[in-house]
């Protein structure tokens, strides 16, 4: 799930994307997600997975949600991963 959640801030990272926003993205690739508290613990996992050097870029608007940040060397028109 925290992968899921990666890719969808990575994606739509022009905007701060909401904590029920993001549970109703990834509610469709399966299972239960819980409440908005879930989906903080999932950030936070997917935050130390990415690790010191990348962990910033998620970035908590308080009462608000979560935004993805990209660096500045990244390329807007790099093709996404899709899963199928």
């Amino acid at each position: 799930m925290e992968f899921e959640l990666l890719a969808h801030l990575v994606l739509r990272s022009d905007r701060v994307r909401s904590r029920a926003h993001l549970m109703e993205c990834v509610r469709g690739h399966g299972g239960h997600v819980g409440d908005g508290r879930t989906v903080d613990v999932h950030i936070a996992r997917l935050r130390r997975k990415l690790g010191n050097a990348h962990r910033r870029r998620i970035v908590t608007v308080r009462r608000v949600g979560c935004k993805y940040v990209p660096d500045r060397q990244e390329s807007p028109d790099t093709a996404p991963c899709v899963r199928h």
